[in-house]
């Protein structure tokens, strides 16, 4: 992501956190933030139509560490997800390796908001009782499960609108075809990939959970200064 483009987020989120801001200000500010990383993504895939070469097809494992290391996994699936990547969750120690497949920016556009919604996820964690008589585990297991779902339905509408902009005709095909080409590179390196069976979880964490997720900064003030609890691994 361009410097300038990263400066206008970061300033734009900056205000947003702003304790003097209402919350209608709030909104509006992540809101537009949320508008600039998607049109980023846009932008990056018709300039790469026409030049292939500036945004290639790739690949790179983020190490997913403990604790709660499969909800991490399910944090970065969900972000993942909409901005056209594709994630295959190996076992690695006590944690996760998460292979992660699609073009340059868009993975980009990934590891910043992932970085800084674990940094968010677990101030909204520390930040948020567990229910008298309930196994804490369990209850923080189901909000981040709950925080998870609020962010990717939050990204799918935020990428919904760049792409059906009147202003970029033709785009939908454009991100379509990349789409089938990161599912094509996934499908050559894991060729008898198995969905994993879906989750049940015990806790009531999960409405205040998602709460948390439609309040959370997309992109994040902190991306490149914060703590990294996804590292990336060379290959």
């Amino acid at each position: 992501m361009s410097e300038a483009m990263l400066s206008k987020v970061r300033k734009l989120l900056a205000q947003a956190e702003d304790p003097a801001c209402t919350p209608a200000e709030a909104a509006a500010f992540t809101a537009k933030a949320t508008e600039l990383i998607a049109r980023y993504g846009v932008d990056r895939a018709l300039l790469a139509s026409r030049d292939p070469a500036t945004d290639p097809v790739g690949d790179r494992v983020v190490e997913v560490i403990a604790p709660y290391a499969r909800d991490k996994a399910g944090l970065l699936a969900a972000v993942a997800d909409p901005l056209r990547c594709r994630c295959v969750r190996r076992r690695h120690g006590s944690g996760f390796a998460m292979h992660l497949f699609g073009f340059a920016s868009d993975l980009e556009r990934v590891d910043l908001l992932f970085t800084s919604l674990l940094v968010q996820a677990a101030h909204g964690l520390a930040g948020t009782p567990v229910p008298a008589g309930e196994q804490p585990a369990a209850f923080r297991r189901s909000w981040l499960a709950g925080f998870a779902q609020s962010i990717g339905a939050r990204l799918r509408a935020a990428e919904t609108a760049a792409a059906t902009d009147p202003g970029t005709p033709g785009v939908a095909l454009v991100l379509a075809d990349r789409s089938d080409r990161v599912q094509r590179r996934l499908a050559e390196v894991y060729p008898r990939l198995r969905s994993a069976p879906p989750r049940r979880l015990a806790g009531s964490g999960f409405a205040s959970g998602a709460d948390a997720g439609r309040r959370a900064d997309l992109g994040g003030p902190s991306m490149g200064t914060g703590p990294r609890a996804g590292r990336v691994l060379g290959r």
